[in-house]
């Protein structure tokens, strides 16, 4: 992948990451405990597929394009 294309991707996965979690913590807020619990796991398994399949193989490649919060 390119430089170009993989820094591109790397702020999309970086910006979806952090919608992501503002959806968990509008559930938590605004829904009851079951189902924040059922919506957090349902989003922490598109997140670990984000970075193991996505992100992780992205910064192997690019390992300059890693932001210093995944370091």
């Amino acid at each position: 992948m390119t430089n170009t294309t993989a820094k591109v991707i790397s702020e999309l996965m970086v910006s979806m990451g952090a919608r992501l979690n503002e959806s968990v913590r509008l559930v938590q807020a605004t829904e009851d405990d079951s189902e924040f619990k059922r919506y957090r796991d349902s989003v922490s398994k598109i997140m670990t597929i984000m970075l193991l399949e996505v992100m992780n193989p992205l910064y192997a490649e690019h390992l300059e394009l890693k932001p210093p919060e995944l370091r």
